[in-house]
């Protein structure tokens, strides 16, 4: 984990490095810590949804998803939008285990572990997968949205 973690931070501190250097045109937003963790909520909501388009709406234009269940990174909306159609035919819903969430000028990250329950291939059963995820946050046109989205089994659980 701490490995993911130093790999978010770099991400993320290269991000409010470039922030840094617009900064004397650009108006950073106030917001907290509680806001950046409503945004995974945000998220897990339109999985509730079974819609794709929904899910992807939470994404820029320009995002990146390196996915849990699929080798393929996803980068433009219809990659992102084709991994979810598949996605929430499992009807996934994610609850948060840890994070740690750092807010940088528009940009913040979000990043820790979570766990997921799944549909089972019988009806009635379940399944979880425990995973490490990290979100980065945009500010863009006064709304915030996922620039990256990595998710990744947790070793023990690749076998």
């Amino acid at each position: 984990m701490n490995k993911l973690i130093t790999i978010a931070a770099a991400c993320a501190m290269w991000m409010v490095a470039q922030a840094a250097q617009a900064r004397s045109t650009m108006t950073c937003a106030t917001v907290s810590k509680a806001q950046i963790a409503a945004l995974f909520d945000r998220w897990n909501n339109s999985l509730a949804t079974h819609d794709a388009a929904k899910v992807t709406a939470n994404y820029a234009p320009d995002a990146v998803l390196l996915p849990t269940v699929s080798n393929q990174p996803r980068t433009d909306p219809a990659a992102i939008k084709d991994y979810f159609v598949h996605f929430l035919e499992s009807n996934p819903k994610g609850t948060i285990d840890s994070r740690t969430i750092h807010i940088g000028c528009n940009t913040a990250y979000d990043v820790g572990t979570y766990t997921f329950t799944l549909s089972g291939n019988t009806p009635g059963s379940t399944r979880t997968v425990k995973a490490r995820y990290s979100y980065i946050y945009e500010l863009r046109d006064g709304k915030w949205v996922i620039v990256h989205h990595h998710s990744s089994a947790m070793p023990e659980a690749v076998k």
